[in-house]
């Protein structure tokens, strides 16, 4: 049975999360410390809420120097993907910098945040192993990331943008696996057997 740590940092969608991966039969451990991040074999990265304060609590803690030398995949969502990156515009922010990408914010003849179901397109990863073009996922959020070379799912909400990122063991959904049914499961199940 692999060992799956949810990074705890005081992010609001932990216990949706755990509910998920305990709904796929893992009894994931919920931790700040570095030690047992390191040790798991797999690790999601949560986060719901405002970059800076996120920011703040994870360097308090000191994770912004351990998350970019973890070599197991490493799952973040939401937020978690977006603080995988290298700045925000939200509040002028600072990420982790693991993607060397700018989160930008979501403008113009659009509702925001963008709230609610929407399809993937464009699937290009194991993650997505058994899912069909054109799923639709559950988001919310206000701010994107562009679509890059790291893309591997785009969404299109006014303009496309990159619904997945993955960068060697680092991988990004903007999307919530955890609240997204049969597919969401999937892909959490996937990113379990990686």
């Amino acid at each position: 049975m692999s060992k799956v740590v949810i990074i705890d940092y005081g992010a609001g969608n932990v216990q949706s999360v755990k509910f998920a991966l305990e709904r796929l039969g893992i009894a994931p451990v919920l931790s700040k410390d570095h030690e047992v991040i390191a040790s798991a074999d797999k690790i999601i990265f949560p986060g719901v809420g405002e970059a800076r304060s996120a920011m703040k609590a994870i360097n308090s803690n000191g994770l912004q120097d351990l998350i970019p030398t973890l070599k197991q995949p490493v799952l973040g969502v939401c937020l978690g993907m977006q603080l995988l990156c290298a700045h925000s515009v939200e509040r002028n922010t600072d990420g982790i910098g693991i993607f060397p990408l700018t989160v930008e914010k979501m403008t113009g003849d659009i509702k925001v945040p963008h709230m609610g179901w929407n399809q993937i397109t464009n699937l290009k990863s194991p993650l997505f192993d058994g899912l069909k073009e054109g799923e639709y996922m559950y988001f919310v959020h206000g701010y994107f990331v562009p679509e890059s070379t790291y893309s591997i799912a785009t969404t299109d909400y006014g303009i496309p943008y990159a619904s997945a990122i993955q960068k060697d063991n680092f991988f990004g959904c903007q999307f919530h696996p955890e609240k997204s049914s049969d597919a969401g499961q999937r892909i959490l199940k996937n990113f379990l057997e990686l």
